[in-house]
């Protein structure tokens, strides 16, 4: 079976699942734990979402689409600590830490896969070919150069276009496409 989207991916259903449920078991914690755990734990379960979905788009560049898998991975680990803290101040019933450990183990075992093989998640058909767009103006040549003032900038951009989407480019330094 072929993914066409992110929201598809095993892990990505598991770790929204899991963050879900850590949302609404933490909306019982104590109001002290607000600002610090209770946000904490929702921000890294989601951002285990966040960054998957972020790798997904990032597939055209192999090293990207890992740095992106790794912050995520990164954020389950936060998550699976917070959990214990939780735990261990007795705000989570067993059963509840046991599940999501599990949950953010396999999470996190199935990122490192991914990373593992991460060429046959981005492959050669997602190479970028970036080419400069045809309206931008090529620096002068050398002849007309001599003839105007090295220190008066040029103006690249599309010839109609309005002054505020045009580039200032400086002969001497030519912009880097």
């Amino acid at each position: 079976m072929r993914v066409a989207d992110y929201k598809e991916l095993r892990v990505y259903k598991l770790a929204y699942d899991s963050a879900m449920e850590i949302f609404q078991l933490s909306r019982s914690w104590p109001p002290a734990e607000k600002f610090s755990l209770v946000d904490q734990i929702r921000r890294s379960s989601r951002s285990v979402c966040a960054n998957i979905a972020e790798a997904w788009r990032k597939r055209r560049y192999e090293a990207a689409f890992v740095s992106k898998l790794s912050d995520s991975d990164t954020e389950a680990a936060e998550t699976e600590v917070h959990l214990s803290f939780a735990f261990d101040c007795g705000y989570l019933p067993d059963e509840k830490y046991v599940k999501l450990r599990d949950q953010y183990d396999h999470i996190c075992r199935q990122l490192s896969n991914m990373m593992d093989d991460s060429g046959s998640w981005c492959g050669v058909g997602c190479e970028l070919r970036e080419i400069p767009p045809e309206y931008v103006v090529k620096p002068e040549s050398v002849e007309r150069k001599d003839r105007k003032s090295a220190s008066a900038p040029s103006m690249v951009g599309a010839p109609d276009a309005p002054h505020s989407t045009l580039r200032r480019f400086d002969a001497r330094h030519p912009p880097r496409f």
